[in-house]
């Protein structure tokens, strides 16, 4: 379920469409979270998946802008 969420955000992303891009990491944050909680992965590793999402993400705006 982690993984496919992480694949839209990236999808999005290399697809340059921003709106969903955000949509979809918006969506990705509380599964992520969630997964780190209940000990499938590591908190650590959720906090590195979405600060590199969220890095991309940034990237993308100031394309934009």
């Amino acid at each position: 379920m982690v993984r496919t969420y992480i694949k839209k955000v990236y999808a999005a992303i290399e697809a340059n469409d921003l709106k969903l891009a955000t949509e979809s990491f918006h969506a990705a944050q509380p599964i992520i979270d969630r997964m780190a909680r209940k000990g499938l992965i590591h908190k650590n590793k959720a906090q590195r998946h979405k600060s590199r999402l969220s890095s991309h993400i940034k990237k993308m705006t100031e394309k934009v802008a």
